[in-house]
């Protein structure tokens, strides 16, 4: 029996890989463009529905309309799309009303209570992304000072706690002074915002929280990471090893060389 899976496709590259790793286990995928397709989603898709997470009807029906098994999350979504939305339809106030609050764990209680009303079961992300979960190594040609070790110890010691506050999952930080928390704006723009405060030599680290649901989310680090962190002159760029995503292995580890960034994958910040 062919097996259909729902692909939720936000922006970014990664729904395309997901797509790939789906067709190769059999699914039978029907995409739901959240935002732009990169290459090699719509050509892949059985299906592609036009979709905006303030009209959660059109989504609803389509999901039965294909007899959809599986959901897959896939690629950036903001929560400031749901904040500045200015109207919204009578199936997202329905389940809007129902999660009492944009908190992360009232919205994904509502989610899976509405998709298990269908039969839909939701589906963890890390067996559609390949090879791209690192171990703990160093992936680039330099490896961080004793003093950027301190540095990403400190800054894994609170990215764990923001995490697991759902506040969100890249921390900046420079002898021993935190100079960003990612929270609405996302990884790229709290770099920025990070590496300005902090002047030459910052250290991102991006982790998740002990508790992470990765049917929700994959934190994600790519060549845009790189290269804020560049544009910021950041040294060390550090992932918690086997639960933070590499975007393009190889060209996120080409930039980071290219750029003199140390790009390490760790549990604990150990030389």
């Amino acid at each position: 029996m062919e097996r259909s899976l729902g692909l939720m496709c936000g922006a970014g590259e990664l729904p395309a890989l997901m797509m790939a790793q789906a067709r190769q286990q059999g699914w039978r995928v029907v995409a739901f463009a959240f935002a732009p397709l990169a290459d090699g989603v719509a050509g892949g898709a059985a299906r592609v529905v036009p979709s905006r997470i303030s009209e959660m009807a059109p989504v609803i029906a389509a999901l039965q309309a294909e007899k959809i098994t599986g959901v897959l999350f896939s690629g950036k979504f903001w929560m400031g799309d749901l904040l500045h939305a200015d109207k919204v339809d009578a199936a997202h106030e329905a389940m809007a009303a129902r999660a009492g609050g944009l908190l992360g764990g009232n919205v994904k209680d509502v989610l899976l209570a509405t998709l298990a009303g269908m039969g839909i079961e939701l589906l963890d992300q890390r067996p559609f992304l390949g090879e791209g979960l690192p171990s703990e190594r160093v992936l680039g040609a330099r490896t961080p000072s004793d003093a950027e070790w301190d540095d990403v110890r400190r800054g894994l010691e609170v990215a764990r706690a923001v995490a697991q506050l759902d506040i969100g999952q890249t921390v900046v930080v420079r002898r021993g002074a935190v100079s960003a928390v990612e929270a609405i704006e996302g990884t790229t723009a709290a770099v920025r915002r990070g590496t300005a405060l902090s002047g030459p030599g910052a250290v991102v680290v991006k982790t998740v929280g002990e508790e992470h649901d990765f049917r929700f989310d994959v934190p994600t680090i790519g060549p845009e990471t790189i290269a804020a962190a560049a544009e910021g002159r950041a040294t060390v760029v550090a992932m918690e090893a086997g639960r933070v995503f590499v975007l393009d292995r190889p060209t996120t580890t080409r930039a980071a060389d290219a750029a003199g960034i140390a790009l390490v994958s760790t549990r604990d910040g150990a030389r």
